[in-house]
């Protein structure tokens, strides 16, 4: 780095509690998301609670508990997000809380007109030698487009960050106002446990894979045993929102090498990476990764470029329809529209392509013991997250069924055959009294 730029970055340097002297009451400071979120400097805006009132924290999916998510002094802080974690759910409970349901193929929308920040406050690697620090392992997915509207930028340079390689990745030193330098762990997630009823699911799909394919998995225990259950097949490729552990595991064995991908060849396209220390230390300067922000990774023609494009996603529950519920749990907010739909219509314009809503059939309610996942419909202000006329295959352990060619009764008489034995019956009665058979 020359004298030029290393003058630079010592002039911007500012303590924490310095920086966020900056923020006044009634602004909107966006914090981060998922693995790239500046706590130090939301430990140094905590500290300003009492004297400040009415902040909007924007951010998305935040894991670690801060004293500005406490929701202990309701005047000073509230929340504003477009994908929830336990900190927006614990501000929700709160009142606190204001979502906006946003394919993240139009995040962009989010971070320009509602979110729109006063200040934004971005983690970001070490710098390279011409001054610019990667947005890491999640910020790559938005943070250019906040950088666009936001009136002040403040950099949390954190060692730990990986330096992740594609587009719209990285900032210059010339863009920032303020650099507080700072080490810290970054928020990640273990693997989901996998149980006999996840394996029987997770085979069912490995069936569905050929050799080629390129997959999309998303978070939690039935994509896991997925991508682990993929080691046996032959050149896949990945284009997907998360670059999960199962796919770090798939690249390092040569199983997914993204030989025969028709879309961005060689490499596997991600937006954002959740996961363990391995995982940060995997993709840090990986040439074999291309990070770019969700619009362009969820843009279902990109994603339908990619040959034999396989989709799986997860759900809360689904209605004798089709219609998919997997972001809300009767009306009240539980994570986020994401991208199901985005790769779901993606996929199946892909060719070759699948979609699939893989789901456990039914779930131990503390009040009401095993309870159905596949229900007659939703409950009374439920949100559909993905209609019935986009989905494609649904499956449990109880089997794969492709609905799109099904006529209404025989998707409904299908979705029945992949519910628990023991609600067939009551499914099938409450069917036959709505008319839907």
């Amino acid at each position: 780095m020359n004298k030029d730029l290393q003058t630079e970055f010592k002039q911007k340097t500012v303590t924490a509690a310095e920086a966020v002297k900056c923020i006044k009451s009634g602004d909107r400071v966006y914090i981060g998301t998922c693995s790239s979120v500046a706590h130090l400097l939301c430990e140094a805006l905590g500290e300003r609670e009492d004297e400040l009132e009415n902040v909007t924290v924007a951010c998305s999916q935040i894991v670690r508990p801060m004293r500005i998510f406490s929701g202990e002094n309701p005047n000073s802080f509230k929340c504003l997000s477009y994908f929830m974690g336990p900190q927006e759910r614990n501000m929700q409970s709160k009142g606190l809380l204001e979502y906006t349901s946003v394919h993240l193929s139009q995040v962009d929308i989010w971070c320009k007109q509602t979110a729109a920040p006063d200040v934004a406050f971005f983690e970001v690697s070490e710098p390279d030698e011409k001054g610019y620090m990667s947005y890491g392992a999640t910020g790559v997915a938005l943070h250019e487009y906040l950088k666009e509207v936001t009136g002040r930028i403040i950099l949390q340079i954190n060692r730990n960050v990986p330096y992740v390689l594609g587009e719209s990745n990285k900032i210059h030193i010339s863009e920032a106002d303020a650099v507080v330098y700072g080490d810290d762990e970054i928020s990640g997630v273990g693997n989901m446990p996998v149980d006999e009823t996840v394996q029987t699911i997770s085979d069912f799909l490995v069936d569905q894979i050929p050799d080629g394919a390129c997959i999309q998995l998303g978070l939690g225990g039935i994509s896991n045993a997925v991508g682990y259950g993929l080691k046996d097949k032959n050149d896949l490729g990945a284009h997907t929102e998360l670059m999960s552990e199962s796919i770090m595991d798939l690249m390092k064995i040569g199983v997914l090498n993204n030989s025969r991908k028709t879309y961005m060849e060689g490499k596997t396209v991600a937006a954002f990476t959740f996961g363990s220390k391995e995982l940060y230390e995997f993709i840090d300067h990986n040439e074999d990764m291309y990070y770019a922000p969700f619009p362009i990774v969820n843009d279902i023609r990109n994603i339908a470029a990619n040959d034999n494009m396989i989709s799986i996603n997860t759900a809360l529950s689904i209605d004798l329809t089709g219609q998919v519920c997997a972001d809300n749990i009767g009306g009240r907010q539980y994570s986020g529209v994401g991208g199901q739909i985005d790769f779901v219509r993606g996929a199946q314009l892909s060719k070759g392509g699948k979609s699939f809503i893989a789901i456990n059939s039914s779930y131990m309610d503390k009040k009401h013991g095993l309870s159905s996942k596949i229900v007659p419909r939703f409950p009374t202000g439920a949100n559909v997250t993905t209609p019935r006329s986009e989905v494609q295959y649904v499956v449990t352990e109880y089997g794969c069924i492709n609905l799109k060619p099904l006529t209404n009764k025989d998707r409904t008489r299908a979705i029945i055959s992949l519910a628990a034995p023991e609600f067939r019956g009551e499914l099938t009665e409450e069917a036959k009294r709505a008319g839907l058979l």
